[in-house]
Protein backbone atom coordinates (compact mmCIF):
# COMPACT_ATOMS: atom_id res chain seq x y z
CA UNK A 1 0.00 0.00 0.00
CA UNK A 2 1.24 3.25 -0.54
CA UNK A 3 1.15 6.17 1.05
CA UNK A 4 -0.41 9.90 -1.31
CA UNK A 5 1.53 12.31 -0.86
CA UNK A 6 -0.06 15.21 -2.77
CA UNK A 7 -2.28 16.88 -0.39
CA UNK A 8 -5.64 17.14 -0.78
CA UNK A 9 -6.84 20.82 -0.11
CA UNK A 10 -10.19 21.62 0.75
CA UNK A 11 -12.66 23.79 2.85
CA UNK A 12 -12.34 23.50 6.85
CA UNK A 13 -15.72 21.11 8.04
CA UNK A 14 -16.48 21.05 11.65
CA UNK A 15 -15.35 17.34 11.60
CA UNK A 16 -11.50 19.10 11.57
CA UNK A 17 -12.14 20.79 14.82
CA UNK A 18 -9.18 18.95 16.83
CA UNK A 19 -6.92 18.77 14.34
CA UNK A 20 -7.30 22.50 13.22
CA UNK A 21 -6.86 23.49 16.95
CA UNK A 22 -3.55 22.33 17.37
CA UNK A 23 -2.12 23.56 13.98
CA UNK A 24 -3.71 27.06 15.29
CA UNK A 25 -1.96 26.51 18.53
CA UNK A 26 1.33 25.73 16.94
CA UNK A 27 0.99 28.71 14.09
CA UNK A 28 0.41 31.16 16.84
CA UNK A 29 3.45 29.93 19.15
CA UNK A 30 5.70 30.07 15.97
CA UNK A 31 4.63 33.98 16.04
CA UNK A 32 5.56 33.63 19.60
CA UNK A 33 1.95 34.90 20.59
CA UNK A 34 0.62 34.63 24.01
CA UNK A 35 -1.32 31.06 24.46
CA UNK A 36 -5.07 31.90 24.19
CA UNK A 37 -7.94 29.24 24.25
CA UNK A 38 -10.49 32.48 23.91
CA UNK A 39 -8.30 33.58 20.69
CA UNK A 40 -8.39 29.67 19.68
CA UNK A 41 -12.32 29.11 20.04
CA UNK A 42 -13.18 32.79 18.75
CA UNK A 43 -11.28 31.82 15.31
CA UNK A 44 -12.58 28.78 15.01
CA UNK A 45 -15.98 30.38 15.79
CA UNK A 46 -15.37 32.59 12.62
CA UNK A 47 -14.60 29.66 10.56
CA UNK A 48 -17.79 27.73 11.14
CA UNK A 49 -20.22 30.72 10.45
CA UNK A 50 -20.86 30.53 7.20
CA UNK A 51 -21.59 34.31 7.26
CA UNK A 52 -17.92 35.35 8.50
CA UNK A 53 -16.10 36.74 6.43
CA UNK A 54 -12.90 34.65 7.28
CA UNK A 55 -12.77 31.40 5.55
CA UNK A 56 -10.69 28.53 6.02
CA UNK A 57 -8.80 26.12 3.94
CA UNK A 58 -7.09 22.91 5.09
CA UNK A 59 -4.41 20.52 3.24
CA UNK A 60 -4.55 16.68 4.19
CA UNK A 61 -2.76 13.73 3.37
CA UNK A 62 -4.42 10.43 4.32
CA UNK A 63 -6.97 12.34 6.57
CA UNK A 64 -4.00 13.66 8.96
CA UNK A 65 -4.41 17.95 8.27
CA UNK A 66 -0.85 18.99 7.37
CA UNK A 67 -1.99 23.30 7.23
CA UNK A 68 -4.36 25.71 7.04
CA UNK A 69 -4.36 28.71 4.29
CA UNK A 70 -7.21 31.20 6.71
CA UNK A 71 -7.98 33.94 4.20
CA UNK A 72 -11.12 36.73 3.44
CA UNK A 73 -12.30 38.45 0.38
CA UNK A 74 -11.81 42.30 0.18
CA UNK A 75 -12.07 45.37 -2.02
CA UNK A 76 -9.28 47.37 -3.24
CA UNK A 77 -10.45 51.07 -4.04
CA UNK A 78 -7.49 52.49 -5.56
CA UNK A 79 -7.43 49.92 -7.96
CA UNK A 80 -11.17 49.06 -8.11
CA UNK A 81 -9.95 45.62 -8.18
CA UNK A 82 -11.02 42.52 -5.71
CA UNK A 83 -8.82 39.75 -4.23
CA UNK A 84 -8.32 37.25 -1.67
CA UNK A 85 -6.12 38.00 1.34
CA UNK A 86 -4.46 35.05 3.25
CA UNK A 87 -4.52 36.15 6.62
CA UNK A 88 -2.42 32.83 7.71
CA UNK A 89 -0.48 30.06 6.06
CA UNK A 90 1.03 27.24 8.49
CA UNK A 91 2.24 23.98 7.25
CA UNK A 92 3.34 21.57 10.24
CA UNK A 93 7.25 21.55 10.99
CA UNK A 94 7.19 17.46 9.45
CA UNK A 95 5.54 18.36 5.92
CA UNK A 96 7.09 21.99 4.93
CA UNK A 97 9.00 21.39 1.95
CA UNK A 98 6.40 18.86 0.82
CA UNK A 99 4.03 21.13 -1.54
CA UNK A 100 1.49 22.18 1.43
CA UNK A 101 2.16 25.77 1.45
CA UNK A 102 2.07 25.38 -2.68
CA UNK A 103 -1.09 23.80 -2.77
CA UNK A 104 -2.77 25.87 -0.04
CA UNK A 105 -1.97 29.03 -2.45
CA UNK A 106 -2.47 27.25 -5.84
CA UNK A 107 -6.34 26.74 -4.41
CA UNK A 108 -6.83 30.48 -3.66
CA UNK A 109 -5.25 31.65 -7.02
CA UNK A 110 -7.75 28.82 -8.49
CA UNK A 111 -10.28 30.39 -6.55
CA UNK A 112 -9.15 33.93 -7.22
CA UNK A 113 -9.37 32.94 -10.94
CA UNK A 114 -12.71 31.28 -10.86
CA UNK A 115 -14.34 34.54 -9.34
CA UNK A 116 -12.63 36.85 -11.45
CA UNK A 117 -10.68 38.57 -8.61
CA UNK A 118 -7.42 40.36 -8.81
CA UNK A 119 -5.36 38.09 -7.43
CA UNK A 120 -4.17 36.68 -3.59
CA UNK A 121 -2.60 39.17 -1.10
CA UNK A 122 -0.12 38.03 2.12
CA UNK A 123 2.22 39.45 4.40
CA UNK A 124 4.54 37.49 6.20
CA UNK A 125 7.17 38.25 8.97
CA UNK A 126 10.18 39.84 7.85
CA UNK A 127 12.50 37.08 9.45
CA UNK A 128 10.56 34.10 8.01
CA UNK A 129 12.98 33.15 5.23
CA UNK A 130 11.71 29.81 5.22
CA UNK A 131 8.40 31.17 4.02
CA UNK A 132 9.49 33.40 1.78
CA UNK A 133 11.48 31.26 -0.28
CA UNK A 134 8.45 29.26 -1.47
CA UNK A 135 6.36 33.03 -1.58
CA UNK A 136 9.08 34.05 -4.38
CA UNK A 137 8.88 31.35 -6.67
CA UNK A 138 4.71 31.40 -6.31
CA UNK A 139 4.37 35.66 -6.36
CA UNK A 140 5.85 39.04 -7.10
CA UNK A 141 7.00 40.69 -3.30
CA UNK A 142 5.88 44.16 -3.22
CA UNK A 143 7.43 47.11 -1.66
CA UNK A 144 4.72 48.46 0.51
CA UNK A 145 5.50 48.67 3.48
CA UNK A 146 2.62 47.69 6.86
CA UNK A 147 1.38 49.76 9.75
CA UNK A 148 -0.28 49.30 12.77
CA UNK A 149 -1.87 51.69 14.82
CA UNK A 150 -4.13 50.74 18.24
CA UNK A 151 -7.57 51.98 18.45
CA UNK A 152 -7.87 55.07 20.25
CA UNK A 153 -9.12 55.23 23.78
CA UNK A 154 -12.20 57.28 24.68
Amino acid sequence: MTTKTTPTVRFLTPADEDQWRILFRAYREFYKLEASEEVVSRAWGWFTDPTHECKALVAEVDGEILGFAHHRRFSSPYTATSHIFLDDLFTVPAARGRGVGRALIGCLTDMATAEGRAGVQWMTAEDNHQAQALYNTLATRTTWVTYEADPTSN
